[in-house]
């Protein structure tokens, strides 16, 4: 039996799906790697704390950041409902940052010397100012170049196709208010072709 619809072929797998497994795989080479070679010059101890360490810096570094975030929430808030404008309006100092810092923190918690230099990295604040202006630039450029439209104009194109890209099919049935009067006892309808 034909349906008269042709095979489908599978999307082509884009470059992101192909480069990142790699990148994964070569990074957990180089900490593995990295990781013998440090333990056999220094010893093993020393490598388990070193990891442990960093673990524990991590945890205090993002509970830290967290109770700031949320701090700087609340005041935010508060400031908000009472509708202060005084001097104290403005951000606080230490305010900005939290993102890199939490990351940093979560680098840290990774077991991995890489890792943990990143993350060490992150918390350094020259650095951790740099990486949020080019976050910054590099956000503002994409939302240049994307296209007018809006969340809903996203989700009604996502809805309306499938995965492998075709339309889905439909039918609109509009009555207008002034033709017909609504009757639940229409009775059974006829399929859509």
């Amino acid at each position: 039996m034909t349906t008269g619809i042709p095979p489908s072929t599978p999307p082509k797998r884009s470059r992101a799906r192909t480069l990142v497994p790699l990148g994964i795989a070569a990074w957990l080479l180089a900490e593995i790697w990295l990781l013998i070679t440090v333990a056999s010059a220094a010893g093993g101890l020393t490598v388990l704390a070193l990891l442990v360490g960093g673990a524990v810096l991590g945890g205090y570094v993002i509970k830290r950041a967290g109770r700031r975030a949320f701090r700087n929430l609340t005041e935010t808030l508060q400031q908000q409902q009472y509708g202060a404008a005084g001097p104290g309006a403005g951000p606080q100092p230490g305010s900005e940052g939290n993102t890199f810092t939490m990351l940093g923190g979560l680098l840290l918690m990774v077991p991995g010397l890489l890792s943990d230099v990143l993350g060490l990295l992150c918390l350094v604040p020259p650095v951790r100012k740099a990486l949020g202006r080019y976050a910054e630039r590099s956000l503002e450029k994409r939302m240049r170049a994307a296209g007018p439209g809006t969340l809903g104009d996203a989700f009604h194109q996502a809805r309306m196709r499938q995965p492998d890209g075709k339309v889905v099919q439909g039918e609109v049935i509009r009555e207008d208010a002034g033709s017909a009067p609504y009757r639940e006892d229409r009775g059974p309808r006829p399929p859509l072709t």
